[in-house]
């Protein structure tokens, strides 16, 4: 199990497209100059999921064998959990709104005027980060916060629901200013290298 991404990202009609305000990644298991170019796709797969997440909705989006875990709060401050397909979603989504809640605190209503991605400082991001790398610590917190009770429905997508009908990643991952030549590479590259090693 692994917890790949965390960020708190600032949405809103008034946005052309959502804003990252904090973005926290551990990428250790992947070569080092792999890394920026992991990132940079993490980060774009976060505002690209954000802008497709309906306000007061959660919704967990499946992709390359990872999961995007997306929420987004009524006044508009939402988030992302990126993990592998073995992590609970019932963690990520705690640990969730458990970094939104605590970021309010942090910036209070400074998180509103955020105009520039990845621009504030929320150190706990980090902790968050280390500290849920294995979800049975957290579980002992999710017990005690019953923050998704039954009623809530977590949504369960795949990357094709998630687009709009004939859109696919690989046209939005083309078309983008926010990667790098070298990223849309990486992902054309790991697309091929999977497609190969399915078995059926």
């Amino acid at each position: 199990m692994k917890l790949l991404a965390l960020s708190t990202v600032r949405t809103g009609n008034e946005l052309p497209d959502p804003i990252i305000a904090c973005f926290e990644a551990e990428l250790s298991s992947f070569g080092f100059f792999q890394r920026p170019t992991i990132k940079e796709m993490l980060s774009f797969l976060t505002k690209t999921f954000m802008k497709r997440t309906e306000p007061g909705q959660r919704q967990s989006i499946t992709h390359e064998g990872y999961v995007v875990h997306c929420y987004i709060r009524s006044d508009g401050l939402g988030g992302t959990v990126i993990t592998d397909e073995e992590y609970p979603a019932r963690v990520a989504f705690v640990l969730l709104s458990q970094i939104l809640d605590e970021f309010t605190t942090s910036v209070g209503d400074t998180w509103k005027t955020c105009t520039v991605h990845e621009s504030m400082t929320f150190p706990a991001l980090k902790e968050y980060l280390t500290k849920y790398q294995d979800p049975s610590a957290a579980d002992k917190i999710t017990k005690i916060q019953n923050d998704l009770d039954e009623t809530t429905q977590i949504l369960h997508k795949t990357i094709d629901s998630v687009l709009e009908r004939g859109v696919k990643l690989d046209n939005l991952v083309e078309r983008s200013n926010d990667l790098s030549a070298q990223s849309k590479m990486f992902y054309k590259q790991a697309k091929k290298t999977n497609s190969c090693c399915v078995i059926s």
